[in-house]
């Protein structure tokens, strides 16, 4: 990673929470008088334009604003935002709502996936190793700028019910990191295009194992989404019980 300016920061970590909430190109106006940036627009067009050389924002060819790129994402979710903290609330009302199926692995995965897909307003996905996939959340993503594109949609409804997408995806994530992020060409060549994977790993006290997260555009809200992904892997782990 470059060393950015503070001033770069500031605009990239802006930008990038504007290009969250609105799924539009981001013009340095907008951040000047949105987010009391101390410069002119001149000057944050001018730090814009060097934030595109050094790879962490892009320009799309009918704008005049910028969207983020995959790295710039990567460096805002690791080095910018904050997690919002799940609620002991939540937590209760989640672990009570899918205690009775603790023992039934494919009712527990199907009653998480729903969840996790209504929390996050995403499409939620989980897998086990005996190559099930569970998806909830499809219409989700009609509300969803990106999929107003009817071929966006239609690639991303096409791998869903894949399990060897989802598994070949899988196999080669084997880093240590907890949460995954996946955007951009890591996700190969089916699925080219703006879209994100946010999943964990699970591992049963009688060690079996899969993954569980959401998929949807590569603008997720990773400061909450990231949080619930995790406690969902973990709530698997901690209550599956007999498999």
């Amino acid at each position: 990673m470059h060393n950015l300016t503070q001033r770069q920061v500031e605009i990239l970590k802006n930008l990038i929470e504007e290009y969250i909430e609105t799924a539009a190109p981001v013009g340095s106006e907008t951040l000047e008088k949105k987010h009391n940036i101390s410069a002119s627009p001149a000057t944050i067009r001018n730090e814009m334009v060097k934030l595109t050389q050094l790879g962490y924002l892009q320009k799309p060819h009918s704008s005049a604003g910028r969207t983020p790129t995959p790295m710039g994402m990567k460096f805002y979710v690791s080095q910018l935002m904050k997690e919002k903290e799940i609620s002991v609330t939540e937590e209760v009302q989640l672990k009570e709502k899918v205690w009775d199926y603790r023992a039934k692995q494919q009712r527990l995965l199907k009653e998480l996936t729903k969840s996790l897909a209504e929390k996050t307003k995403s499409v939620a996905i989980a897998a086990n190793e005996e190559g099930d996939i569970f998806c909830s959340g499809y219409s989700n993503i009609l509300d969803m700028p990106e999929f107003f594109d009817i071929d966006i949609t239609k690639n991303l409804l096409s791998v869903l019910d894949e399990f060897e997408f989802f598994n070949d995806i899988f196999a080669k994530t084997i880093d240590d990191e907890d949460i995954h992020i996946l955007l951009g060409e890591e996700l190969g060549p089916r699925l080219k295009g703006p879209y994100g994977f946010i999943f964990t790993q699970y591992k049963t006290p009688k060690h079996s194992v899969g993954e569980i997260g959401v998929i949807g555009p590569n603008r997720l809200n990773y400061t909450s989404v990231i949080p619930t992904v995790r406690y969902y892997g973990n709530l698997i782990s901690e209550i599956a019980e007999g498999w």
